[in-house]
């Protein structure tokens, strides 16, 4: 078992700070107990974003995409030649999409992740404002399978849920952290989210990657310089 899994390990009667989050399991260890409250989580925080008006969404948006154009210019000098892998809105998810293409026009390489073989992880193939997009898995908009395979540098991570040690709730499907654990080297990785979905943890399993960054649309949540 992991150092990480034990220093942030569940505690008994700790539940989540948003109004009708259910509570947090006594036990760690019961990967079935966490995996129900776990998939609990996802529904609350997924009616709980359908909920927010078009104009908040995308308020949102902008204010995302000011924070990680900052981030990427301090840490990554703007990230000109590199593999930036963002992600395609879906289910209400913040749309980066407009500070995709001014990347790209700025000279970064942006890529998408895509899902080209079940319970494998992820691959990512270019895109740029031009490229005609198809249908892949969920009906989620990807480049073609013509499109240039990349490695990327930095990498988004779409989210439902975050902590402060930097661990994120997911789709349940596990394909960003197999992915996570496959690439070599690993990518810089910024949790995309908002402040509603902050939870006290997410009972991390040994399984669960802490990301680099999160950012909500206040800027930086949880780095792991700062934690």
């Amino acid at each position: 078992m992991s150092e990480d899994f034990e220093s942030h390990r569940c505690q008994s009667g700790f539940s989540s700070p948003s109004d009708g989050a259910g509570e947090v399991p006594d036990d760690p260890k019961d990967w079935v107990q966490v995996t129900r409250w776990r998939r609990a989580e996802r529904v609350r925080l997924r009616g709980e974003r359908q909920e927010v008006s078009v104009a908040d969404r995308q308020a949102v948006g902008a204010a995302l995409a000011g924070h990680l154009r900052d981030l990427l210019d301090d840490r990554f000098g703007g990230a000109r030649g590199r593999v930036f892998s963002a992600y395609w809105p879906i289910k209400g998810e913040p749309d980066l999409r407009p500070l995709m293409a001014e990347l790209h026009h700025s000279g970064v390489i942006v890529a998408l992740p895509l899902v080209e073989t079940k319970a494998a992880p992820l691959t990512f193939r270019r895109w740029t404002p031009d490229t005609r997009m198809v249908r892949g898995d969920w009906n989620i908009p990807v480049p073609p399978p013509d499109a240039p395979l990349v490695t990327p540098e930095i990498a988004l991570a779409p989210l439902m849920g975050w902590t402060r040690e930097g661990y994120r709730l997911g789709y349940g499907g596990g394909y960003f952290d197999r992915t996570l654990a496959a690439l070599q080297p690993r990518p810089f990785v910024i949790g995309i989210g908002v402040n509603s979905a902050e939870l006290p943890t997410i009972c991390p399993q040994p399984h669960d990657i802490p990301l680099d960054i999160i950012l909500s649309e206040t800027g930086v949540q949880s780095a792991k310089d700062t934690v």
